[in-house]
C-alpha cells in the first residue's frame, strides 16, 4: 500500500508529462486498476490452489518486473511503455487486494470485522508513500521521478522477504472442493449487492477525485511537495480508522458505518467545491480517506455474509471484479473528464452515487428488521 500511495502521488504527473494528449495523463494510473479488475479472478482460484502466500509470492514478482519497465519506459520517454508497465504493478495490487480476505479467512466469525480492519490499518504505513515518492523522486538524475519506482522496486523485494517468514494456512479441502451455488444466484442476495455497491462506489469516487487531485492542485498552481502532503493525509485517513472501523462495526452495525462513510464522502465533494487554496484539499482528502474506509471495510465484512467455504473463491473474485471494474474506468475517466468538464462538475457528478448507496443501505437495514421483527 505504500507503494502504491507512492504511484498515486507520481503517475498521474509522469503521464501528463509522457502523453501528448494530456487528457490520457491518468491512463497509466487507470491500467493499474484495469489490471486489478482483469487478475482478480485468475489470482483468486490460484490461490484456490496453490495458496495465499504463494500466490503473493507470484504478484511481487510480476510486481517487480512493471517496476522495472516503468523506470526504462520514464528514461526513454515512452508513454505506451509506461502504460504497459503499470498494468503489470497493477497485476500485484491484484493480488494484493487479498491480503485483507486472507485475515478474514482465519479468523473467528465474530472478529472477522476486527481482522479485516487491522490489515487495513496497515496501510497507515502506506502514509509515506508521498513523502516516499517526493524524497525519491531525484534517485535518478535527469529522469522525472523515476528514482520513485527504485523506492518501489525496494518495498516489494523487502515483502517477498517478509512473505517467507508467514505462516498462512493453505487452502483446506471443503475450500478446494467445487460446488456451492451458481454465481449468479449468490449475486443476486441483498447482502451482497449492497456490498458489492458499496465497495463499487467507495473505491470508485475515491479513485476518480484522487486521481484527478495532483492535476486540480497543479492547476491551482500549487507544488509537488503541497502535492505530496495532501496524497499523503490523505492515505493516512484511509487507514488509521481502520483500527477501530471494526470495533465500531460491532457496536453500531454495518449499514451504520457505511452510511457514515458515504456521508463523509458526499462532505469531502462539499470541500472540494468550496475552494482550491491548500486547505480545502487537506481537509476534502482526508473527509474522502475516511469515507472510503468506513465504506470499504463495512462492504468487505459484509460480503463475507454472502457464501460458504466451496463458495468463498468465485464470490471474492466476482467481488473484487466488480469493485476494480469500476475503479478502472474512475481512473481513466478521471485525467479526461478533468480535461473536458473541469473539477467542479466532476465532484457534483459523485454525489448521485453517494445517494444510491445511502437509499441501498438503508432498504437493507429496514429489511433485516422487518425480518426480525417477524421472527420475534
Amino acid at each position: 500500500m505504500t507503494a502504491t500511495s507512492a504511484i498515486v502521488t507520481s503517475a498521474a504527473l509522469i503521464g501528463h508529462s509522457l502523453a501528448e494528449d494530456k487528457a490520457l495523463a491518468t491512463l497509466p494510473l487507470a491500467m493499474q486498476f484495469i489490471a486489478v479488475m482483469a487478475i482478480t479472478a485468475p489470482a483468486s482460484f490460484l490461490m484456490k490452489r496453490i495458496g495465499r502466500r504463494d500466490g503473493f509470492t507470484v504478484g511481487l514478482c510480476i510486481g517487480l518486473v512493471g517496476v522495472f519497465l516503468a523506470i526504462v519506459a520514464i528514461r526513454n520517454s515512452d508513454f505506451v511503455l509506461f502504460c504497459i508497465a503499470s498494468f503489470l504493478v497493477g497485476t500485484f495490487n491484484g493480488f494484493g487486494q487479498y491480503y485483507r480476505f486472507a485475515a478474514a479467512d482465519t479468523a473467528e466469525e465474530a472478529f472477522k470485522s476486527r481482522a479485516i480492519s487491522l490489515v487495513m490499518a496497515g496501510g497507515v504505513i502506506a502514509s509515506l508513500g508521498p513523502l516516499l515518492a517526493n524524497y525519491s523522486k531525484d534517485l535518478l538524475p535527469n529522469d522525472l521521478v523515476a528514482g520513485v519506482y527504485v523506492a518501489i522496486a525496494v518495498l516489494y523485494v523487502a515483502s517477498l522477504l517478509t512473505l517467507r517468514f508467514v505462516a498462512i494456512p493453505r487452502p483446506g479441502a471443503a475450500e478446494r472442493a467445487s460446488g456451492g451455488r451458481p454465481l449468479h444466484v449468490i449475486m443476486r442476495q441483498p447482502v451482497f449487492i449492497v456490498a458489492a455497491l458499496g465497495g463499487i462506489v467507495g473505491y470508485m469516487l475515491m479513485s476518480l477525485l484522487m486521481s484527478a487531485t495532483p492535476l486540480a492542485m497543479l492547476g491551482a498552481g500549487h507544488g509537488f511537495f503541497n502535492t505530496a502532503q495532501v496524497i499523503q493525509w490523505h492515505v493516512f485517513a484511509m487507514f488509521a480508522p481502520a483500527f477501530f472501523t471494526g470495533h465500531l462495526i460491532r457496536r453500531f452495525g454495518i449499514s451504520t458505518i457505511m452510511g457514515a462513510g458515504a456521508v463523509l464522502i458526499a462532505a469531502c465533494v462539499a470541500i472540494n467545491l468550496a475552494g482550491v487554496d491548500l486547505a480545502y484539499f487537506w481537509v476534502a482528502g482526508m473527509a474522502l480517506g475516511v469515507g472510503w474506509c468506513f465504506l470499504f471495510v463495512g462492504a468487505t465484512t459484509l460480503v463475507t455474509e454472502a457464501y460458504t467455504p466451496p463458495e468463498k473463491a468465485k464470490t471474492q473474485a466476482a467481488n473484487d471484479f466488480l469493485v476494480f471494474g469500476s475503479v478502472a474506468c474512475a481512473a481513466l475517466l478521471s485525467g479526461m473528464l478533468h480535461e473536458w468538464i473541469g473539477w467542479q462538475v466532476m465532484n457534483y457528478a459523485a454525489l448521485p452515487f453517494v445517494a444510491v448507496v445511502l437509499v441501498a443501505l438503508f432498504t437493507m437495514l429496514r429489511r433485516r428488521r422487518r425480518t426480525v421483527a417477524l421472527a420475534n
